[in-house]
């Protein structure tokens, strides 16, 4: 029965999740007690109320990136109240209908901001590698190398040490068998080592042994204007993130297919929720809904289970918890972060062409120079000029014969093909191509290949057809489509013809009224 596939899920990925709830909330600068409360609350809501069946949501890698510089300015305090704000935002979006915008944001964009946040994530790391803390507000490269100019070596060789020995288990375990939870066992024989030996590292400290009671957190107008702008882009991230990992999910199994805008306002929900238990924002989280889909799952059973088992930790486990050296989850994260960006993309990019490669460097290296946000941003403006420039390429204008016999004066009249797009990308190479042409008295224009036409291009084409009938050169269309006429008539492109009559929808009509131009001589046309 499916159930009991689903209760084994849902252990398997509380294992999983339990380390990775402790180490994003530490990575993010608020509080492991923060990641756990969050990994519990909005993994159990975004279970009830999201769009796909075997979700697994969270704290994840990628909003302790964008958490972190703003807890530097306002504080951890201010993280509730944020997780609210980007909650409300993701239910905003999804009574808008984006839920299916996603699919829009291309495949190198995505695989760079996400070798980014694998960067950062892996930086963030180092301090608490080697035993220290980084200040506060540093970028992560440059707090990664301070941090071996502020280490006490003796600390650091036993933190070293401890990431070595977790980030060992975790690739050597699942080697003897898939379904052994490396990382959790790893954070166990270190925590285990750590108090045998007595070793002085820093360690986890005092949770919380219950769930907080729900409250509103404290705010006023001028908090509320300053976490607008990094809540919008918390929004962002979590729509992109959990609509990502449900597409993902619903690949791989056979589990239903997801519901894009349920998916944000789930989201959403999950995110208000814990806010109001003192929580950070949440997003679907692409790791622990493969290991869900992967041990089985099949319904929302799993998810739901997951969080209540973390629950479990919170009441009854806490003072265990709170012995776990914090460098045995500086080696979860390191070990996380390495894996983020499978090989395959990499091999897949060193074949593909050289403006996707630009594309994804890009993106990876603002998302670790300067911000998620604007790495995709700019990646998104990167991507759209190539392609831009890609469909522009393909526009142009060909010269053809005349169908039939030759007859004399045919050489005398251009018979012309738009392909492609005729927009603001190709309108001005366009217009050179057709400067080009000259001996002639008559210019056949065939448009039945033009696959789009905006403003920019209306405009050129009443600029061609005005520059050749001021040369005395009659203009004729033929194949002027349906749908590009709306625009062809907003912007005057049949008005500059000389005549109304010089519009065909037949290329054999169009030559024989071409030559009975060249009969009547320039003179009569």
């Amino acid at each position: 029965m499916s159930w009991r596939v689903d209760i084994t899920a849902g252990v398997t990925v509380a294992i999983v999740a339990l380390p990775l709830a402790l180490a994003f909330g530490i990575s993010s600068g608020v509080s492991a007690a923060a990641g756990l409360v969050t990994a519990v609350v909005a993994g159990i809501v975004a279970a009830i109320f999201g769009g796909s069946n075997v979700q697994v949501s969270g704290p994840t890698g990628a909003m302790a990136v964008i958490l972190a510089p703003v807890v530097a300015v306002h504080g951890a305090g201010s993280v509730p109240l944020l997780a609210i704000i980007a909650g409300v935002m993701l239910v905003v979006m999804a009574l808008s209908g984006l839920g299916r915008a996603v699919s829009l944001i291309p495949w190198t964009v995505v695989e760079g901001f996400t070798l980014g946040i694998a960067m950062i994530i892996f930086l963030q790391q180092v301090p608490m590698a080697l035993g220290t803390t980084a200040e506060v507000g540093l970028n992560p490269a440059v707090a990664a190398v301070a941090a071996f100019g502020d280490a006490d070596w003796s600390v650091a060789a036993q933190t070293l040490g401890i990431v070595a020995g977790v980030w060992a288990l975790i690739l050597l375990l699942p080697k003897i068998h898939p379904m052994i939870p490396g990382s959790l066992i790893g954070v166990i024989v270190a925590t285990v080592v750590v108090v045998v030996t007595g070793m002085q590292v820093p360690t986890i400290g005092a949770l919380p042994t219950a769930l907080p009671a729900p409250q509103l957190p404290a705010f006023d107008l001028a908090m509320l204007g300053d976490l607008a702008a990094p809540a919008v882009g918390i929004a962002i991230l979590a729509a992109i993130e959990s609509l990502l990992s449900a597409r993902v999910a619903s690949r791989m199994a056979d589990t239903g297919p997801y519901a894009p805008d349920r998916e944000l306002s789930g989201q959403g929900l999950a995110s208000i929720a814990s806010g109001l238990f003192g929580g950070m924002p949440a997003t679907g989280a692409i790791a622990r809904t493969a290991v869900n889909v992967r041990s089985g799952a099949r319904t929302r059973v799993s998810a739901i289970l997951h969080g209540l088992l973390l629950l479990v930790v919170i009441y009854f486990g806490s003072s265990l918890v709170a012995h776990i050296p914090l460098a045995a989850l500086a080696g979860v994260l390191m070990a996380t972060a390495t894996r983020m960006v499978a090989p395959t993309t990499f091999r897949a990019l060193a074949q593909a062409p050289r403006t996707d490669l630009l594309v994804f460097a890009i993106t990876a290296l603002i998302t670790v120079a300067f911000d998620l946000i604007i790495a995709i941003e700019i990646g998104l403006v990167v991507a759209a000029v190539i392609a831009l420039k890609q469909v522009a390429d393909q526009a142009g204008v060909r010269r053809e014969d005349l169908p039939g016999e030759q007859q004399p004066g045919d050489e005398r009249i251009a018979l012309v093909r738009i392909d492609g797009a005729m927009f603001f990308g190709a309108a001005e190479r366009l217009r050179r191509e057709f400067d080009s042409f000259s001996g002639i008295e008559v210019v056949i224009i065939r448009l039945s290949r033009l696959s789009g036409l905006d403003s920019s291009g209306a405009n050129t084409l009443v600029e061609v057809i005005e520059t050749f009938e001021h040369r005395g050169v009659t203009v004729l269309l033929k194949g002027l489509q349906p749908e590009h006429r709306k625009v062809a008539d907003a912007y005057g492109v049949l008005g500059a013809l000389r005549s109304d009559k010089h519009v065909f929808d037949s290329i054999e009509d169009a030559v024989e009224h071409a030559r009975s131009h060249i009969r009547r001589g320039p003179a009569r046309q």
